[in-house]
């Protein structure tokens, strides 16, 4: 299927977090901590009943933000901001993933749940920013998260993205689903968490633990 893959696709569309730096540089440990100080600070409550909110919020809402902005009036644009403030030195310049995204015919994007403040931050510190010829993030889908789908259809509008001519990839599984659905190509990045292997089906093409290597292999 490399062949194929690699010359019937117009538009690549890349999550960005654990899914273009590997899992291990644990960059969203500091969210998730950023976002139990938040929620703490936010509404006064302690570490452990703030750890346990999120993780309530996360499950009934899809997002942490989702659950705050519908559940206690939280300003999305001030908790982006709070929670996008980390530290991002555990991330290295990815020159062999930047040869390969070069090397790629068709367009690159990047969809994610996070901010496009936050995602410049990321690939200007990986050194690929100029791959990339737009990003859809949190705030451009009305802070409604994938994978629920609406966001798909606007991200594929807005960017405009032939979903049966392009590639999503994404390090989360349940992510890939309503992109497969849409009729694009899908390639999973496992990152090692419980949380990005949920939802794994037939809706995932490739299976991918070196996102370079496999970039590259499509020549």
């Amino acid at each position: 299927m490399a062949l194929p893959l690699r010359t019937a696709t117009e538009t690549w569309v890349f999550d960005l977090d654990n899914t273009l730096y590997p899992a291990s540089c644990r960059l969203f440990d500091q969210i998730e901590a950023k976002m139990r100080d938040y929620i703490r600070q936010h509404l006064g409550i302690d570490d452990e009943a703030a750890s346990a909110l999120k993780t309530r919020l996360f499950q009934r809402h899809g997002t942490t933000m989702k659950g705050l902005m519908q559940d206690h009036g939280v300003d999305p644009h001030q908790f982006l901001r709070f929670v996008h403030d980390i530290d991002l030195a555990p991330l290295d310049a990815a020159p062999d993933l930047g040869a390969a995204l070069a090397g790629l015919p068709g367009r690159k994007v990047i969809f994610t749940n996070g901010s496009v403040e936050h995602a410049e931050r990321v690939l200007a510190r990986l050194g690929i920013a100029g791959h990339f010829d737009g990003i859809f993030d949190i705030v451009a889908a009305g802070y409604v998260p994938k994978p629920e789908i609406g966001p798909y259809h606007a991200m594929a509008a807005a960017l405009k993205v032939d979903p049966r001519r392009a590639v999503m990839v994404e390090d989360m599984a349940r992510n890939l689903k309503p992109a497969a659905e849409l009729g694009m190509t899908t390639v999973w990045v496992p990152g090692g968490t419980d949380w990005g292997a949920e939802g794994q089906g037939d809706h995932i093409h490739h299976v991918v633990d070196d996102l370079a290597a496999f970039l590259h292999g499509l020549d």
